[in-house]
């Protein structure tokens, strides 16, 4: 199967942690890999944004990047990507018609406006993956919300007019149908780990885990680590670990994640958060590490007690998955697809969304005073990745849904009403103005 993936500013190529580098990249280039390695020639199209980048680079997964270009060639925050979409879009349909691929899977929505434009006409069916909804960011975020004022009208219509909608989780499900996406065109395929990568790793550390230690005894066995990992941005929720700390006692929070340790001190949201560690009392047991390579992230995960994921909102979220592949369990805010990863009370434990401090303290030292639910969770968390969450299970489900979507794969066609396909096109042609927004 010849398989085209459309990922506008998520370069499977591009470095981990920056503001808009994370689980959208892992998830093209695991998935577009996977796919390869299972025989499909697999082409990835991201936007050019270094004028020295070559047309085409094949990679060492055996797929190949194009660099589209699209708008100038430097790094934009994604919120200013839209305008150039339709440039985007005429690039594709001029390869396409050429060489029309069997299937076309777009990440991201802006990359569902370019690639339904590019396949207008081919009868190429196209598979979307949001990776993340405007209308749940702007609930969160409401005035700060930076996205394009079209966003929500656009994915919308996306959702109506592509072949098929491959949504990560059930509550992404819920949402698009919200919106007016019936669920019979929306497909549930979540997203993975590497097992082989992310697995147990000896701890060179006494814990409660390793001892059978009490949460907060002065036994002498050293506090008990937990850890948050992700990028530095205010609805990732280090802030609620920070402040449940204060009334967890005998503990040390690490906080994994954003620019490399030397830059930290210019950035404004880990200045937040260390202020707000100081104002609670806690800054002697707040550690902010900054970025963290990919290599190293299983020792630190595995050397961990408990891993704490509390975002106000996240549409799938890989941190969960990656600590229970580790053997570490987690406590999480049962939201997105945390709400599919984490089982509660097996796993790890969930907590309400809008939970306080104490509730979410409370989580944590139940769950570190119990050594043998400690070790449960640990085997269960890992059994579940190992189950359910591996990319090619993954990538296996994927192809599953490309078939069905593709005539020229043995599928079936997918059917949708006559002129949907162009409603998108007036919204998406006044994009190629000004529009507004920043990266967040």
């Amino acid at each position: 199967m010849r398989v085209a993936m459309v990922s506008e500013h998520a370069s499977p190529l591009a470095a981990l942690g920056g503001a808009d580098a994370g689980g959208q990249n892992v998830y093209v280039a695991e998935v577009a890999g996977q796919l390869a390695d299972l025989g499909h020639e697999v082409v990835v199209h991201t936007r050019r944004d270094d004028p020295d980048l070559p047309e085409r680079i094949r990679t060492d997964r055996g797929f190949t990047v194009a660099h589209v270009p699209a708008g100038p060639a430097t790094v934009l925050p994604k919120d200013e990507l839209l305008r150039y979409m339709p440039e985007f879009g005429d690039h594709l349909a001029a390869q396409w018609r050429a060489s029309p691929p069997d299937v076309v899977h777009a990440h991201y929505w802006m990359s569902g406006v370019a690639a339904l434009r590019g396949a207008r006409g081919t009868g190429v069916p196209v598979v979307q993956t949001y990776h993340a909804l405007g209308t749940v960011k702007r609930r969160h975020q409401g005035a700060a919300d930076t996205s394009p004022d079209q966003r929500i009208a656009l994915e919308t219509s996306l959702g109506r007019s592509c072949a098929r909608v491959l949504a990560t989780c059930a509550d992404e499900v819920a949402e698009l149908a919200a919106m007016g996406v019936p669920a019979a065109g929306v497909s549930v395929v979540p997203c993975g780990v590497d097992p082989g990568h992310f697995s147990p790793c000896d701890a060179p550390r006494d814990s409660p885990r390793a001892t059978g230690r009490d949460a907060g005894a002065s036994s002498g066995g050293g506090p008990a680590l937990l850890l948050a990992v992700g990028r530095l941005v205010p609805r990732k929720g280090f802030d609620r670990a920070i402040r449940a700390l204060a009334r967890i006692p005998d503990a040390e929070l690490v906080i994994a994640g954003g620019p490399d340790a030397g830059l930290l001190v210019a950035d404004p949201e880990a200045e937040r958060l260390r202020k707000l560690a100081a104002e609670y009392g806690v800054a002697d047991r707040v550690r902010l590490l900054g970025g963290v390579r990919h290599q190293d992230m299983p020792a630190l995960m595995s050397r961990a007690d408990l891993v704490l994921s509390t975002p106000v909102y996240e549409p799938f979220g890989i941190v969960p998955l990656e600590a229970m592949a580790c053997g570490t369990p987690v406590v999480a805010t049962a939201v997105g697809g945390q709400l599919d990863t984490v089982v509660d009370g097996e796993t790890g434990v969930l907590v309400p969304e809008d939970c306080d401090d104490d509730a979410l303290a409370g989580a944590v030292v139940a769950l570190l005073a119990d050594p043998a639910r400690l070790a449960r969770c640990a085997a269960a968390g890992r059994e579940r990745v190992l189950r359910h969450y591996t990319w090619d299970r993954v990538a296996a489900q994927v192809e599953q849904v490309y078939r069905a979507a593709s005539p020229s794969a043995g599928g079936r066609a997918a059917t949708r009403p006559p002129g949907r396909a162009d409603a998108i096109g007036p919204l998406a042609e006044r994009a190629s103005g000004p529009v507004t927004g920043e990266a967040s």
